[in-house]
């Protein structure tokens, strides 16, 4: 089984209530090989929610506690990602989860880049909370930018 960003399959999870649907996944969706994910309402975060970013570091940094995951009016919510991150641990134990599809550049997902905390627009290298949590239980992660057809098919046909 695959781990996908559920905002990436057209969810409307996204922090807005809207989607990121990407069309490759979206083709590949009915495969029964893709675990649609939300780490943020996983979490207990409403959908639509306030715009969040990761201050001062990035995934890793706020599952050692060294930094915070704050919205855009200066509400912390790194209790709730962590949760949410967690969360997708239960389900990556309750059946045999290969790899990981996620949204780049998200707080939770990021899976090469974040936003910089600036709330600008700028990006930094660094993993969202939920990439990092999985990244450390040894499952692969990929990003939608660097998806391919091939490489998806690879997935799905190699890693049941």
């Amino acid at each position: 089984m695959i781990i996908v960003s559920a905002c990436l399959l057209g969810l409307n999870t996204r922090y807005d209530g809207s989607t990121n649907v990407q069309a490759l996944l979206k083709k590949y969706s009915s495969s029964g090989k893709f675990i649609p994910v939300c780490p943020e309402q996983l979490g207990g975060l409403p959908t639509p929610r306030v715009p969040v970013e990761i201050i001062g570091g990035t995934g890793q940094d706020v599952l050692s506690g060294r930094c915070e995951v704050q919205g855009k009016r200066g509400e912390i919510v790194t209790s709730e990602f962590i949760l949410g991150a967690k969360e997708v641990i239960k389900i990556v134990e309750m059946v045999t989860v290969t790899a990981a599809i996620l949204k780049e550049r998200s707080p939770s997902c990021g899976v090469n880049f974040i936003y910089d905390g600036s709330f600008s627009h700028r990006i930094k290298s660094g993993q969202g909370v939920m990439a990092a949590i999985l990244k450390g239980h040894n499952i692969t992660i990929y990003s939608e930018d660097d998806l391919t057809e091939g490489k998806l098919i690879e997935l799905l046909n190699d890693r049941i």
